[in-house]
């Protein structure tokens, strides 16, 4: 019997059994239980489709793995461990079980957007081109060859941070009155301001005024990351423009980004880079802040340096 597929409709199927492979790991801000089906990511799938027809492998974007939690009692050191190897590996696999319905595979890229605020987060700078530089080496040694990294660096070069900042702010961040316009009248935009809040929060491990008071200074500085972040997020746009967008923030149904869960972790917010890798007795992963890993197991080094917690 003749195949009923016609040549316009196999990269929709093949585009969904794709975005099917991805559905397990979705970070949503949905809260029901009810099953999600690819169809209701009509974006994802029109973007996916138009690789499928180029024979191409399918580009990813992923805004992320800025910099380590500034914070001392949340994560083992300002360097990359294990929480983003493991992280970076089930990436990299993620891409190379999509050849089994799409023989060219996929690819992503890891933006690293750290300089973009880490003058609001408390991180220098010096921290985050370390960071940055050492997730290039893992890759390279992992032999993650479907990931990449891409940073303020390749964009503006070696220009100062302070001025690649500016740049990028003054021609793509929202206007400060229409973000907190938007953050007044709509839910999703709310509760990414108090995340954001809630982190800058954690993260200030040397505050010696009052609480109330740290609390005012970070939600000033969280419309300034929200700003940034947005900013990065229009850049990035700009320099893949037939990406499809990955986000670590959960997101709605439907929405222009695909939130999607790195590891298991308690919090939907939580991310190798804000915590510790922690190995439970039964070989599985979680992360958390390395203050509560520590009550829970030992600390194990790799080259030289902590690596992960491992449950005693």
């Amino acid at each position: 019997m003749p195949s009923t597929t016609t040549p316009d409709t196999l990269p929709t199927r093949t585009g969904a059994a794709i975005l099917n492979l991805l559905l397990p790991h979705h970070r949503t801000t949905d809260h029901s239980h009810a099953r999600t089906y690819a169809e209701a990511f009509p974006q994802q799938l029109g973007q996916i489709a138009e690789f499928v027809r180029a024979d191409a492998p399918i580009a990813f974007t992923l805004p992320g793995f800025p910099c380590k939690s500034p914070n001392p009692a949340k994560v083992l050191g300002h360097l990359p461990d294990m929480g983003e190897r493991l992280s970076l590996t089930f990436l990299n696999t993620l891409c190379t079980e999509i050849e089994r319905v799409h023989p060219p595979g996929a690819c992503m890229v890891i933006c690293s957007d750290g300089h973009v605020f880490g003058d609001l987060i408390g991180v220098p700078d010096a921290h985050i081109d370390a960071y940055a530089d050492e997730l290039r080496t893992l890759i390279g040694e992992s032999g993650l060859e479907r990931l990449s990294v891409f940073d303020l660096r390749d964009v503006l070069g070696d220009l100062p941070h302070d001025t690649k900042r500016v740049h990028v702010h003054e021609r793509y961040a929202p206007t400060l009155d229409a973000l907190r316009a938007e953050i007044r009248t709509d839910d999703e935009a709310l509760a990414l301001y108090r995340g954001i809040t809630r982190f800058l929060v954690e993260d200030t491990a040397d505050h010696r005024g009052t609480r109330s008071a740290l609390q005012r200074a970070c939600r000033q500085r969280a419309y300034g990351v929200i700003q940034r972040s947005r900013a990065w997020g229009d850049l990035v746009a700009d320099h893949h423009p037939h990406a499809v967008r990955l986000s670590i923030h959960p997101q709605p149904v439907g929405a222009p980004k695909f939130g999607i869960r790195l590891l298991d972790a308690p919090d939907a917010w939580t991310t190798p880079w804000h915590s510790a890798a922690l190995r439970r007795k039964d070989g599985t992963w979680t992360l958390m802040p390395r203050d509560r890993a520590a009550r829970c197991g030992r600390v194990i080094e790799r080259d030289g340096r902590p690596s992960h917690f491992e449950q005693v």
